[in-house]
């Protein structure tokens, strides 16, 4: 079984590349933002220490979810409450996606392993995936879609993409480049061909 990162800048096209890939027998698709949800969700591994990190706040239900908005804006106001959530989260989350390999190992009938994440490299899973593959979409394009899909400002645009790596900083660590800057079926095509390439 190979485990494969996906990663790429906001706005680059990940999702349609995964719900290709999540449509294939023999592929196992992990999202790192999904099992963040899970983990801090009540009952989850996470929830009563990153609820302690907004003791007092209004920044959860009365059914005790998450309201993720008012977190998203408390975080965003305080950097030092991002950095305690991260470290509380991340390592869960690598937790949790090294015992799926683990399992799915096991089972024996995956052959492709993926897994998404907005931070997969800054969170070192280059180290643990056997290849990264960077979904490459140009600024532009990813500036067009993130204003018409989520009706972002250019304002909050810029604001995100300084806070991402830079493409030469992907580039230096994925060994497969995905041009998604053409159609949805061209980029499924040149997928489809990169995976045959790996034994698929």
């Amino acid at each position: 079984m190979k485990f494969i990162g996906i990663t790429g800048g906001v706005g680059a096209g990940k999702s349609a590349v995964l719900a290709y890939l999540a449509s294939l027998s023999e592929v196992c698709t992990l999202f790192a933002d999904d099992i963040a949800a899970k983990l801090t969700a009540p009952g989850g591994a996470c929830y009563d220490e990153v609820k302690a990190v907004f003791s007092g706040e209004k920044v959860y239900l009365e059914d005790g979810q998450i309201d993720r908005p008012a977190m998203a804006q408390s975080m965003f106001a305080d950097e030092e409450k991002r950095k305690k959530v991260n470290a509380i989260v991340h390592p869960a989350v690598k937790q949790y996606v090294l015992r799926q390999k683990e399992a799915e190992e096991k089972r024996g009938k995956t052959k492709f392993l993926f897994l998404e994440a907005a931070l997969l490299i800054e969170e070192g899973y280059d180290k643990i995936c056997d290849e990264i593959w960077y979904v490459y979409t140009s600024k532009e394009t990813r500036r067009q879609r993130l204003a018409r899909s989520r009706g972002y400002s250019g304002e909050k645009i810029d604001r995100i993409f300084a806070s991402q790596l830079e493409e030469a900083e992907y580039l230096k660590v994925c060994s497969e480049v995905i041009d998604n800057n053409r159609t949805v079926e061209e980029t499924i095509e040149s997928v489809a061909k990169l995976l045959k390439s790996k034994g698929e």
